[in-house]
């Protein structure tokens, strides 16, 4: 048979309210433990089931935190609730099963049918998601940048193009920089007099 529980709001390792709603497959394996052990079976696995997703979700963050040591080993790893869904999911199978134990019942499978942050921090935890993923992209572009300028001071060193004091490397530099790293093409000025 098949248990579909509501969706529940629990609070992941981090304290951030999430929602989320499991599917479990289970059976009978032992009639007369589900019958004499507890008054009604499937309202016993129903509890037991909001229980162990309860007790298994505040372990995880909802996505991948540093320092979260999710495994129980006491390190820290790359555990989170929407990345590692099939690790969480079986976690909530066992906890389960072993709660159902004295039921009579065996739990087949445990699924996460739904997940996402609490209505109330969505907003803000999309914004937190858009922010981190322009600051690694500008990330990457200084870095390359920065590779760049590296590149053209030894290109002209080598081929003897031009040399340059500390004070012009510096402005050259610092133009290269602000014409790699802009967000709009670059107006180039033309100076017709002197460098020097």
């Amino acid at each position: 048979m098949t248990l579909s529980n509501n969706k529940q709001k629990v609070n992941d390792a981090l304290g951030n309210p999430v929602e989320i709603g499991i599917a479990v497959m289970w059976r009978v394996v032992d009639t007369a433990k589900a019958v004499f052990n507890v008054d009604n079976y499937k309202e016993y696995l129903s509890l037991q089931c909001d229980s162990a997703l309860r007790n298994i979700v505040r372990i995880y963050p909802y996505d991948v935190a540093e320092g979260i040591d999710t495994t129980g080993d006491g390190e820290p790893d790359e555990g989170s609730l929407r990345g590692s869904s099939a690790v969480v999911a079986e976690r909530i199978r066992k906890e389960i099963q072993e709660k159902v134990q004295n039921a009579g019942l065996e739990i087949l499978e445990a699924r996460i049918t739904y997940l996402a942050y609490a209505p109330e921090i969505a907003a803000v935890m999309l914004q937190r998601q858009q922010a981190s993923a322009i600051i690694d992209a500008r990330k990457m572009i200084v870095d390359g940048a920065v590779g760049m300028v590296e590149m053209a001071l030894e290109k002209l060193n080598e081929n003897d193009i031009v040399q340059l004091d500390e004070e012009r490397k510096a402005a050259m530099v610092s133009n290269l920089l602000v014409v790699l790293c802009g967000n709009r093409d670059a107006q180039p000025i033309v100076n017709s007099g002197s460098l020097y």
